[in-house]
Parts: C-alpha cells; structure tokens; sequence
C-alpha cells in the first residue's frame, strides 16, 4: 500500500487536466488514483494524453464514478464546479478548482465580468485564491482553493512590485496587454482554432473586457489601490505562451534603482519568480518560449525616465504558471509539503 497521498482529477482530458497528470505521475507525495473524462470514459488516458505513454495505466472514468479522496482537483469547464460544489466536498477532504468558478471573493464582481450569477456565492468566500505568491499563508493548510488566470497571474506578477512597495501613482490607470497562444482555448476544435485561420495569426480576441481583469482588479482592491485597469488579449502563433506588458505611471522622480529595489524586495525569497532585465543580449527581457513545460515566471521592467511611465513584463507558460503548475504549488503548501515539490522542471532551450 503506498503511503502517498492520493489524489484525483476531475476533468482529464483538457489540456489542464493533462498538465496535472504529468506532474503528478513523478510527485514524490502525491499519487493519482482517479481520473474523469466524459468523452474518453474507458479509454486509457495515454490515447489522449500520448506524452505519458508507459508512464501510467490509468484509465478515464466517468466523473459519477468519483470516489473519496484526500485531495481532488477540479479541471471541469467553467460554470460546472460551482454547480456541484456540494458533492465534491463530500467526495474530498481537500479541494483545488481549476476554473473560473471561485477565483473571486465578490459575487458582485463574478456577475458583472461573466454576465451571470454566481449560483454558490456561499462558496465563496471559503475558497482561497491560489497564488502562492499574493496567498502564501492562506494557502497553507487550507482545505479549498482555486485556481488561477493564466493572463491575470501574467499582470499580476508583473505589478506585484510596484503594488506593495507604494510605488505605483496614486493617480495611474494600468494599462495591460498579454499575448498568448493557443493552448489557452483549450482542446476543443472551434472555429477560431482551426488549423487555416489559426496558424500563422496575430489576433486581438480581447481588446476590451477581458474577464481576468476582474482578478486584477482583486489584488488591486486587497492593496488598497482603486486604480482603473485596462487589459487586452492577443492570441499569437504558439502553443505555449503568456507574455504579460503592463504600462503604468509611477511618481516624478523615482530612479531605475528605485525600480531594482521594488523588485528585488518583492521576489528575493520567491522559488519561481526570476527579475530577467540584463543589459545586452537576446533574452535581456522575459520571454515565454524558454519556460515552456515549467512552473517559472520571468519578470522584468524598463523605466521611461523622461516620463515615469514604467513598463513591467511577464513570461510564463499558461499551462504551468498560469494554470497546473500553479495548482500543484497550492496542494503542496496545502498538505505542509515542500512548496516546490513536482515543479523543478527548468524549461527547454532551446524548443
């Protein structure tokens, strides 16, 4: 009998779902014994997840066939968590929800950015928002905790700096836009996914009223700051990708070395949160490609002097980072594991 703590996925077969089982099947704690999918019930998860071929003989099951567990993650299509929410909790003594479901504190605010009502507000207010790097403390030994925006964490990570250390303007409006690639749509075919109109494409798909800004607007909100924020999502020709460029004002006078310190302070103690911002060369600044496959976030920055608008940068794979990595570092803070357990996994270069 294994002593590591067992665990299941609800939801396998996406691209989330996927990322989760390959970091769990070599997790030196954890040990998946379950996982769902409607369309593949039955069939072996290798068939769809061919990466983890001879690494696992699990099999789909169908997500009423969900036996209790320790820990479940969730990775069902938004919407679907929070209505069987109740159920879950009895089949799982811990639980970490990939979706959109519980990523925000006020219903109010989840009405107004998905254009309907939340229908467990109750809920949510018992879910902590899982990153590590805003939530360390309430993460840890926590029961529930959600997942996170891959293009949110992007912005996030990238105004952290400026945000804790007082040194955005008081008058600033944010202005951020993330480029991603197609990985973030998931692997259902569409539409805008299909092969002839999506390879090769440069296209804005949010210019205005990109739902993750709402979880911007969260930590923004948590720091006492009532900035207005304006975000925009462009898809690009990758696979894996979030490259985060925020534009902000700070006060007239603040040095580059001002700067240094902000960032410096902030993510000295991080495990995955490298500053990139070297003086020459082609990887002076954050850049995605070389994260790929990792639970790393590059950040960076450049300082208009003349005008104090500062430039704050973030890289990260929206698969890792943005979504399964981040996951497995929230389950590890939740059982009192080693934060970085699973997640060491440096990236390739070069890809």
């Amino acid at each position: 009998m294994s002593d590591r703590i067992q665990v299941a996925i609800a939801g396998g077969s996406g691209y989330v779902g996927g990322e989760l089982l390959r970091l769990l099947v070599d997790h030196p704690a954890f040990e998946v014994v379950q996982i769902t999918s409607e369309r593949h019930k039955g069939s072996f998860v290798h068939f769809t997840h061919p990466n983890l071929r001879s690494r696992t003989r699990l099999k789909f099951t169908g997500l009423d066939e969900l036996e209790p567990v320790p820990l479940l993650f969730l990775c069902l299509p938004h919407g679907q968590a929070m209505q069987q929410i109740d159920r879950f909790q009895n089949l799982a003594e811990s639980i970490v929800d990939c979706s959109a479901d519980f990523r925000l504190g006020d219903p109010d605010l989840y009405a107004a950015w998905y254009g309907r009502p939340h229908t467990a507000p109750e809920w949510l207010g018992r879910f902590i928002y899982g990153l590590p790097e805003l939530n360390r403390d309430q993460i840890r030994g926590a029961r529930y905790v959600s997942g996170v925006g891959c293009n949110a964490t992007a912005i996030n990570l990238a105004i952290l700096p400026v945000v804790q250390t007082g040194l955005i303007d008081a008058e600033s409006e944010l202005i951020g836009e993330v480029k991603v690639g197609s990985s973030e749509a998931g692997n259902k075919a569409g539409d805008a996914s299909h092969h002839p109109v999506r390879a090769g494409a440069v296209r804005s798909f949010a210019p205005v009223g990109h739902r993750h800004t709402a979880e911007v607007l969260q930590l923004l909100a948590a720091n006492g700051i009532r900035s207005k924020v304006h975000m925009s999502g462009t898809a690009v020709d990758n696979v894996r990708a979030a490259l985060a460029t925020v534009h902000l004002f700070v006060p007239a006078g603040t040095t580059e070395r001002d700067i240094w310190k902000a960032f410096r302070t902030t993510w000295k103690a991080e495990p995955f949160v490298r500053v990139v911002k070297e003086a020459k060369g082609n990887y002076r600044y954050p850049e995605p490609k070389i994260l790929a496959g990792s639970n790393w976030a590059d950040v960076g920055f450049a300082l208009d002097s003349a005008t104090y608008r500062l430039v704050c940068i973030c890289a990260i794979d929206n698969l890792m980072k943005g979504a399964a990595g981040t996951a497995v570092q929230s389950a590890n803070l939740m059982f009192g594991l080693d934060e970085t357990a699973g997640l060491m996994f440096p990236g390739l270069h070069p890809i």
